[in-house]
């Protein structure tokens, strides 16, 4: 298959000819990648069982880890799900469009397949006007994971698609570098009591501001066993993970130097690649090692944002292992954290 590569001129004033064959190719069955607010989403019809599965198997995705079901605006809503709970309405109108994605009970019309194999369906409409406008011209709702090979660093960039994609899907639409750089906040509102599944931009304290009583789910604290099926993407699976091992280093910032050093300079004598995940601040406390930048501790979105796009670059590099300093897990650090840990593998050492 020829991977069809087409360029956002300008996203702050889509011009609808640029997204046609997009939208043509949605509702025909077809898989295009596109840009959101997050990450890059590899787009199927959420209708259409046989486009869903075509997601699966472009990006090695188990079947039961449920898709993300786009839309472009309240009114698209209930043709997917049986009933909006309040917590719904009251998300839906303080962050929609936006980050945020909610679990409903599903109608009928929205196949299995799409699902992974639940009763419900994950809802987001993404603020990305290029996103937003493409599942607006194809008419019907996106489904639209990650556009990345399953348990890789999920794409930021058009090029991380094209590495993961190229060949494998019809379209890849280039909208530049994404924003936030971390998957949407997932929020059951299905049950008695909204339930956190993924922490995201909007944060525990936004959600807690917004409905009170916020649940989280056990799968945001640590690894899922086997027989569990996830409820929404990312829970159980190894995700984000790059192809070297990884070791989270936790504790006082002092000690956590400490110890990336002397692990560091003990990896290298034995003849490893080293790589360290690092901030600006702490960008001069490594001698040793392939050191990665990842932002700002004072300004946590900018760790957000260049997460993923450290880890490929860690890819690149062909490091044998990544020592990564730890963050602080309220606010957006802990969706950090969460994405983190995932990509070790819990490996995780306290100091």
């Amino acid at each position: 298959m020829i991977t069809k590569i087409v360029t956002i001129t300008d996203k702050t004033n889509v011009n609808d000819e640029e997204l046609r064959e997009a939208a043509e190719i949605l509702r025909s069955g077809g898989l295009v990648a596109f840009p959101t607010e997050t990450v890059y989403g590899l787009g199927a019809n959420a209708l259409d069982e046989t486009a869903a599965k075509k997601i699966y198997e472009a990006k090695g995705r188990p079947s039961d880890n449920p898709l993300i079901a786009h839309i472009s605006c309240m009114e698209e809503l209930p043709a997917l799900v049986k009933e909006i709970p309040e917590a719904g309405r009251k998300l839906a109108e303080k962050y929609w469009p936006g980050p945020l994605t909610m679990i409903f009970p599903k109608k009928a019309v929205v196949p299995y397949g799409t699902t992974g194999g639940l009763d419900t369906v994950a809802v987001r409409m993404p603020s990305d006007p290029v996103a937003n406008r493409l599942i607006r011209l194809a008419g019907v709702p996106v489904a639209a994971p990650s556009a990345n090979t399953s348990g890789r660093p999920s794409p930021t960039k058009a090029e991380h698609v094209i590495e993961d994609m190229n060949g494998k899907i019809e379209m890849i639409i280039d909208g530049g570098e994404v924003g936030i750089g971390v998957e949407s906040t997932i929020v059951d509102v299905s049950g008695k009591v909204p339930t956190l599944l993924r922490p995201g931009a909007i944060t525990m304290e936004m959600l807690e501001e917004t409905l009170g009583k916020v649940e989280v789910d056990p799968a945001i604290l640590g690894p899922v066993s086997g027989n569990v099926r996830p409820k929404a993407p990312g829970m159980k699976y190894r995700h984000y993970a790059p192809q070297a091992e990884m070791t989270l280093v936790e504790g006082d910032m002092q000690a956590v130097v400490e110890y990336i050093n002397r692990e560091a300079k003990a990896a290298k004598a034995a003849g490893r690649k080293v790589g360290i995940i690092c901030t600006e601040e702490s960008r001069s406390c490594y001698p040793e090692g392939i050191l990665e930048v990842i932002g700002s501790r004072e300004h946590e979105e900018t760790v957000a944002h260049n997460l993923f796009a450290v880890l490929r670059e860690f890819d690149e590099r062909q490091v044998d292992c990544i020592f990564s300093e730890s963050f602080s897990r309220d606010r957006l650090g802990q969706a950090i954290m969460n994405r983190l840990c995932k990509a070790a593998g819990y490996h995780i050492v306290e100091v």
